[in-house]
């Protein structure tokens, strides 16, 4: 019985109703396996980052993490829907028309069409858009100078558990060459967003947004609806919005373990501002309020109340398949030695960022097939001057009055610079590929 998130229970529970042919079969009155608060099952919460009974003992916290565990977004999910029919490209195609020109400029817009833009622009009371711009400002640095060498990294976290990582290893979309695409895009979207004007309603990062939030929708959509079946007792709904929060505020999250370990519940100005961009993105991605904290000890028991709560599983045959090949990648598109150089460097740096995920813990980095030797280290360390030394100089750079605008001309240029390498996002999956993996219970 919802007692503390009535009203996002009764989302959840709506969606049999509001889309049959995808929910129909799933009893939203159920817990999946993949949810656990039983003290005798291990969670993916590690132990150096908090006590997991105390955790647990916050109900309205577990609660919160339940529903959005078995959330979607069937706004955009009845718009990904209309793929089976119309196939996954003309979607894309009027989206992106309706997202540059407006919804009445596309010829016989669905309905589903106008529902999904309606809710991205239905912006909520709390936004402040001279905020937004301001955060973006200030991520621009991190998306210039910081990002390019640890996105690997951080997208490497979002397959550690076979429950979370199961719907993109059923999409085949992380072996081979898709595997490259799909972190540049993520990287892309990072990106793309922290441009001046960007989350405007006719900006490239609102476009990107609902690009995202369309492919998740697609990918929903083919795991419900895959010949092998997708089992909700055991994953709950693919992709579901507690899922999604992680990704959308990962920054965020580690602004606010270092507010909070310092003492501090609050965020200071500049990262409220960042705070500001992390959750309109994850609005326009379709991320209920409730999963947005305002506060830097919100998010932190948020993210700990996930972990809590998500059983333990790392199989082969999905984590790690996604994590080898994600490694193996390569991201940059040229063949030279500057590029095989600039490759190297940053496998290394994206290896550091993650055994920081793993708490410095090298054997569970290794187990989990990416192991940070003395190369890594080497590395690492004879270019962290340049890395971080460029990072933190513009950082400086940008808050002094004299050198504002020319460190944010030239931050932009970079961001723009990188925003080309990465490539031009085409957000497609595809049903074809779809593979059944191994069930873990």
């Amino acid at each position: 019985m919802a007692l503390h998130y009535p009203e996002l229970a009764e989302r959840a529970r709506a969606q049999r109703e509001r889309l049959p042919d995808l929910y129909g079969s799933i009893d939203f009155d159920s817990t999946p396996h993949r949810f656990t608060t039983d003290p005798q099952v291990k969670s993916d919460l590690p132990g150096w980052v908090g006590d997991r009974e105390t955790i647990l003992a916050d109900e309205p916290a577990v609660e919160l993490i339940r529903t959005t565990t078995m959330l979607g977004d069937v706004v955009a999910d009845a718009y990904a829907a209309l793929s089976r029919e119309r196939g996954v490209n003309p979607l894309i195609r009027m989206l992106q028309q309706a997202c540059r020109s407006g919804v009445d400029t596309v010829p016989d817009a669905p309905e589903e069409l106008r529902a999904l833009i309606a809710a991205m622009e239905d912006t909520p009371d709390w936004l402040d858009m001279d905020l937004v711009e301001e955060g973006a400002r200030q991520l621009r640095i991190g998306a210039a100078f910081l990002s390019p060498y640890i996105t690997r990294g951080a997208f490497l976290a979002t397959f550690i558990n076979t429950y979370a990582a199961l719907p993109m290893a059923l999409t085949g979309a992380l072996t081979g060459r898709r595997a490259a695409r799909r972190v540049n895009e993520t990287a892309n979207f990072f990106t793309v967003t922290t441009l001046p004007g960007a989350l405007g309603r006719y900006g490239e990062g609102f476009e990107a947004a609902a690009m995202v939030r369309l492919m998740h929708s697609v990918v929903r959509c083919n795991a419900l609806s895959s010949p092998e079946g997708w089992d909700p007792a055991v994953y709950g709904v693919p992709v579901p919005q507690a899922d999604q929060m992680p990704a959308g505020l990962i920054n965020m999250y580690l602004a606010a373990m270092m507010a909070t370990g310092a003492g501090r519940t609050e965020f200071t100005a500049r990262e409220r501002a960042m705070l500001e961009v992390s959750r309109y993105r994850c609005f326009l991605l379709g991320l209920p309020e409730e999963l947005l904290p305002t506060t830097a000890s919100g998010i932190v028991e948020v993210f700990h109340a996930r972990a809590a709560t998500l059983r333990r599983g790392f199989d082969d045959a999905t984590c790690g398949e996604l994590v080898r090949s994600t490694m193996a990648a390569d991201l940059r598109p040229g063949k030279s030695l500057l590029d095989q150089a600039a490759e190297t460097v940053e496998r290394s740096w994206s290896r550091a960022f993650f055994l920081g995920i793993c708490g410095g813990n090298r054997k569970r980095a290794e187990q989990m097939n990416v192991p940070f030797g003395l190369l890594d280290a080497a590395c690492v360390a004879t270019t962290a001057p340049f890395v971080l030394g460029r990072f933190v100089t513009m950082a400086i750079a940008a808050e002094q009055p004299l050198l504002r605008r020319i460190a944010d001309g030239y931050t932009t240029r970079v961001v723009k610079q990188r925003l080309a390498e990465y490539g031009n996002a085409e957000y497609t999956t595809h049903a074809a590929t779809y593979r059944r993996e191994v069930t873990t219970r």
